[in-house]
């Protein structure tokens, strides 16, 4: 039996990888400084995880697979290499996995979490019993990977340190294309280009879909078609007729009793006339609307019914931190979200306030990464109208070393009305507790650590 152990496994990319080599019978070992949500799964799953990383860890070990964050000084690492064990990177280790199935990578500045849980879903649901590696957890399912017996393979696609370009898909799916991770792509000509690199990925024979609303997604698509690959586009705006090149539509999209969009989604995709199924999601948004055509496009490529696939994301219930909803107490509820860019922000607040029309809605940001903040800094001091009451935590560092910058200098420039820079996550706490009243909203938006606000504000609204 092949030994695997992983380095950073509480991660949600690599916890992932765990969970469905796992289930594939190999041996699974892994380490962590600490024991993440992700990585308790593990150890209830059968993984030994250890705790810090030291170089007996690996004892065993035919491969080591380590993170992105993970250094060539890390004592592991160090280990594996003197004793002549292959160490692998995420992106070199995922495109084996996809050997000999239907890879569907989703990628996307937004959205990709979501909607490659909306195909996971979706294809399970339909009994198509697909493998699936998952940025987030599945609620329907409760698991972030699983190894299944059909030709599918969906995986989140994520562009950081160019993951996605050691994968083999092909299916593309392509969300958005903004400027992110300026730690990785300096200009969004850098980011553009490795997304080029992405398509370039398809066989001769492959399929990119991508949303016809997006700019950045709109030039891929003409990349792609210069290449002689298939296209599909999908849009919520954009005009379409039977005639155009292959393209899925929503028509008359609106707010439904169920907290998301009835809508009905039209095609021409493998069709001589359009096709029409009737849509019904649980998930708020119009962004979650985009992402649900995302879905159906790749069931429509797939040649699978198209009713069937609109009703088994009608019971698609979303996955963790995105939109969460943690709880209620005295009439306030408390939600978590990932959002950790403005164009997120703004598309989660206006969810939040189509689903919650009558309710104020308090907003905490917490700021993920210097470089992004100050990239953005512009954007971000212009994302919250949507919000009644604006809180904002100091920088979570992540990856980068201090520097003297704080978020209270986004706050200074924003035009809110009710801006506040709150610091500290237990400041932040507290002020909220002193000032939210029955049937307010708030939406704890953090790729960090901020979702411990909503623990300690249901805990103390409990109290």
């Amino acid at each position: 039996m092949t030994h695997v152990h992983f380095i950073g496994i509480g991660g949600s990319g690599l916890s992932a990888i765990a969970r469905l080599l796992k289930e594939s019978g190999y041996e699974v070992t892994g380490s962590d400084r600490s024991l993440s949500p992700f990585a308790v799964d593990l150890q209830s799953a059968g993984i030994k995880v250890f705790i810090g990383h030291e170089a007996g860890n690996i004892k065993g070990a035919d491969w080591v697979v380590r993170s992105s964050a993970i250094t060539d000084d890390n004592d592991e690492v160090k280990a594996a290499q003197q004793t002549g064990i292959p160490v692998y990177k995420r992106a070199d280790f995922l495109g084996q996995l996809m050997t000999e199935k239907t890879g569907i990578a989703v990628a996307g500045t937004h959205g990709k979490t979501t909607t490659t849980a909306m195909i996971a879903w979706m294809l399970y649901a339909m009994k198509r019993d697909p493998s699936f590696i998952v940025g987030g957890t599945l609620n329907n399912l409760k698991v972030n990977a699983r190894a299944g017996k059909g030709s599918a393979f969906i995986i989140e696609a994520d562009e950081y340190d160019r993951m996605f370009l050691g994968l083999k898909p092909q299916i593309e799916v392509v969300t958005n294309l903004e400027h992110d991770h300026p730690d990785c792509y300096p200009t969004f000509e850098d980011m553009y280009t490795a997304f080029q690199s992405f398509v370039n990925l398809l066989p001769s024979d492959g399929t990119l879909i991508a949303c016809a609303d997006d700019k950045g997604a709109v030039t891929l698509l003409s990349h792609a078609r210069q290449k002689g690959l298939g296209v599909i586009s999908y849009s919520l705006h954009a005009e379409m007729t039977i005639n155009s090149p292959q393209w899925m539509q929503a028509r008359a999209p609106q707010p439904n009793t169920r907290g998301g969009y009835d809508f009905s989604a039209m095609t021409n995709v493998g069709t001589d006339a359009a096709s029409i199924a009737r849509v019904s999601l649980q998930v708020p948004g119009e962004h979650n609307v985009r992402n649900a055509l995302a879905a159906l496009s790749v069931a429509a490529t797939m040649g699978l019914p198209l009713q069937e696939a609109a009703d088994a994301l009608g019971e698609f219930t979303g996955t963790g931190r995105r939109f969460e909803i943690r709880g209620e107490k005295r009439g306030v509820i408390v939600v978590d979200d990932y959002a950790h860019h403005p164009t997120e922000i703004k598309a989660i607040l206006s969810a939040t306030k189509a689903r919650y029309p009558s309710r104020r809605i308090w907003a905490v940001w917490q700021p993920h990464t210097y470089s992004r903040t100050q990239t953005l800094f512009l954007e971000f001091s212009r994302a919250f109208p949507d919000a009644q009451e604006v809180l904002v935590t100091e920088i979570y560092a992540s990856r980068e070393p201090k520097q003297d910058f704080s978020s209270a200098e986004v706050v200074s420039a924003m035009p809110h009305p009710s801006a506040r820079f709150t610091g500290s996550l237990e400041n932040t706490t507290d002020y909220l507790l002193k000032n939210l009243g029955s049937n307010d909203v708030l939406i704890v938006m953090s790729a960090g650590d901020a979702d411990q606000i909503s623990t300690d504000v249901l805990k103390g609204l409990k109290e």
